[in-house]
Parts: structure tokens; C-alpha cells; sequence
């Protein structure tokens, strides 16, 4: 009886070899992962490994983008135009992946209050956050042992009264 259980065991895993997480499971392989949505996401964006996707930090290295943060902190300084949304207060978080050839997609916008309360922010400025996040082209690639790999980022903007405070990380 017990060899009979073990043999079970072992074809169902082997029968579930190859598949991926989406195909198995309604749950996701870590909290937040990022899976494709087809009315969200670009079609021609492709990750290295489905089922292997880091966290930027992760890698020990901290922020990996040419440049790093004043760079970035430029970006948008240089370009975005909030002042005209006086009443906008709160964090708002993009997230995305950057994939191991370096490039980003899978964009998630998530919005928050001062008391950490959900909060919709103006498509204004959401769409300038979003716009200006795309653009940015330096991410570094994440490796790990010479092998490359695709990996999660996010940037949260804090804002006052219309006024863009400080980027995070």
C-alpha cells in the first residue's frame, strides 16, 4: 500500500512537470507577482523564466539603474508638471518588471493616501507617472552568478498638495 502512494506521488509530479504557475494554481507563486494581463500589457514583452523573477534587492546591489537614483530623481524632475493638481496627496507606487535584456513592462499603478488609504489619484497625474516611468531606459540588468535575470522594480512618488516630494527607493 505505501509503495502504491509513493508511485502515485511520483507520476503525479511527474505528469505536473513543464507546466507553469498560471496553468496550475489560481495563486500566484509569491505575493505580488506580476502576470500577464493582455488588455494592460505589451504582447512582445517577454520574461526569461515565468516562474523565476527576483526583487530588485535581491541582488545585494540595491537600486540598479545607470546613474541611480539623482538620475532618475532628474527625470522627473526635468519633465513632470503637477503643480496644477493642488489637492493630490499621498503615495502613488508604480511597479514593473524589468526583464534580463533590461527591459521594463507588466507597468501596476497602486495608489495610497497619507493614512495609507486607498486613493485614485487624477489620471493627470497618474498618466505623467506613468508616461515618465516608461521612458526611463538605464535599468540595469540583475545577475546573479554571471546568469542574468528578470526581476521586479518599483518606484513610489510621494506627493503634497500637487508637488512631487521625493521618489522611493
Amino acid at each position: 500500500m505505501k509503495r502504491l502512494f509513493l508511485i502515485s506521488i511520483y507520476v503525479t509530479a511527474l505528469c505536473s512537470c513543464g507546466q507553469t504557475q498560471e496553468k496550475t494554481s489560481i495563486y500566484p507563486l509569491q505575493v505580488g507577482d506580476i502576470y500577464l494581463d493582455s488588455k494592460l500589457d505589451d504582447p512582445n514583452f517577454k520574461l526569461c523564466d515565468e516562474t523565476r523573477v527576483f526583487q530588485y534587492y535581491n541582488f545585494g546591489k540595491g537600486l540598479q539603474y545607470i546613474g541611480e537614483k539623482i538620475k532618475i530623481n532628474e527625470h522627473f524632475m526635468a519633465a513632470l508638471k503637477l503643480n496644477e493638481q493642488r489637492n493630490e496627496s499621498g503615495f502613488l507606487t508604480i511597479r514593473f518588471i524589468v526583464n534580463c535584456e533590461g527591459k521594463t513592462g507588466r507597468f501596476r499603478v497602486h495608489g495610497m493616501d497619507n493614512e495609507y488609504l486607498g486613493k485614485k489619484f487624477s489620471d493627470t497625474v497618474t498618466n505623467q507617472l506613468m508616461s515618465l516611468t516608461r521612458k526611463l531606459d538605464g535599468w540595469i540588468i540583475g545577475e546573479y552568478d554571471g546568469k542574468a535575470y528578470d526581476y521586479y522594480q518599483y518606484l513610489t512618488f510621494k506627493i503634497e498638495n500637487g508637488l512631487l516630494i521625493e521618489i522611493m527607493p
